[in-house]
C-alpha cells in the first residue's frame, strides 16, 4: 500500500510558461542594473541567457543541478570586464568571484526568488489536493531546481509547508532527475518506507517516470504542460510504464486510489 506521495513542482503543482518566466528575469535584470551597475538591462539579459544556457549544456548531461547563484557570479564577472570562456571551456569560477561580492549575489538571488514566488500562480486546486493527500499520506516535494529557496517560499506562502514532511530539491541534494541519489534522498527525508510504497507525481517522463519507476517507485504521469515551457521536458517512451497516467492534479486521487486497489 501506498504510504507517501511526493510531487514534482515545475510544470506539476506550479506551471512555468515561457512568458512568465520571462517577466521573473527580466524583473531580476531591472534590479541587478540599477543596483548593481550601471549595466543596461539588456546587458544583464545577453549574459544571463548565454550563462544559463551553458549552465544547462555542461551539467545537465552529468545530472548535476544548475547553480542560481554561480549564475548571478559568472554574470556580474562578465558585466565587470570578465571575458566568458569559449564555448567549451569552464569558467574560472574563483576569478570569477573576485568581481562579485557575496552580498550582491544573494541580494541578487533573493529578488529572483521573490519575483518567481509574486509572479507564478499554482496549478488550480493544488493546494487543496496537498492538503487532502496529507490526511492520510506523507506528502513531499520532490523536485529539480536551481534555487531551492525559491520552492521553500512558495510553499510557504501558498500554505503548503505544514501539509510537507520534506521538501527535497536537486540543488540541496547535488544532482538531479532522474538520478538515483536524489529519489534515495526523497526516501529518506520521508522516514524510508519501502520503495514499493512510494509514490510520484511528474510531468517529465524521464526525470519523474523513469527515475522513480527505476527506483523501484510507483509513479504517475501528468500528461500536460504548457506548450512554450522553458523548463526541461522529454517524450514517454516505452522503457517503463506508468502506473497512472492522469490530464490534471484533479485526476491524481482517482489515480491513487486505483493503484491501491489493484495493489
Amino acid at each position: 500500500m501506498i504510504e507517501a506521495v511526493t510531487l514534482d513542482f515545475g510544470n506539476t503543482l506550479v506551471p512555468v510558461p515561457a512568458a512568465a518566466l520571462r517577466g521573473v528575469v527580466a524583473i531580476t535584470a531591472e534590479g541587478m542594473a540599477e543596483r548593481l551597475g550601471p549595466f543596461s538591462v539588456e546587458e544583464v539579459l545577453n549574459a544571463w541567457h548565454e550563462e544559463r544556457e551553458r549552465q544547462f549544456r555542461e551539467e545537465v548531461p552529468q545530472f548535476r543541478e544548475v547553480d542560481l547563484a554561480q549564475r548571478m557570479v559568472r554574470v556580474l564577472a562578465r558585466l565587470r570586464g570578465m571575458p566568458p570562456p569559449a564555448e567549451h571551456e569552464r569558467w574560472d569560477d574563483a576569478a570569477a568571484q573576485r568581481l562579485a561580492d557575496p552580498a550582491e549575489v544573494a541580494w541578487a538571488v533573493e529578488v529572483y526568488a521573490a519575483a518567481f514566488v509574486e509572479a507564478l500562480p499554482a496549478a488550480p486546486g493544488a493546494g487543496a489536493v496537498i492538503e487532502r493527500l496529507a490526511r492520510d499520506w506523507r506528502v513531499a516535494v520532490l523536485s529539480n531546481w536551481p534555487l531551492a529557496r525559491t520552492i521553500d517560499r512558495y510553499c510557504e506562502a501558498a500554505g503548503w509547508a505544514p501539509h510537507l514532511t520534506a521538501i527535497v530539491v536537486s540543488q540541496r541534494v547535488g544532482t538531479i532527475k532522474p538520478h538515483p541519489a536524489i529519489f534515495a534522498a526523497a526516501r529518506a527525508a520521508l522516514g524510508d518506507p519501502s520503495p514499493g510504497a512510494i509514490l510520484h507525481v511528474g510531468d517529465d517522463w524521464a526525470a519523474d517516470v523513469v527515475g522513480a519507476k527505476r527506483a523501484g517507485w510507483r509513479a504517475v504521469w501528468l500528461a500536460s504542460r504548457p506548450d512554450d515551457s522553458p523548463l526541461p521536458g522529454s517524450e514517454r517512451d516505452e522503457t517503463v510504464e506508468a502506473d497512472a497516467v492522469i490530464g490534471s492534479l484533479d485526476g491524481l486521487e482517482a489515480a491513487l486510489a486505483q493503484i491501491e486497489l489493484e495493489a
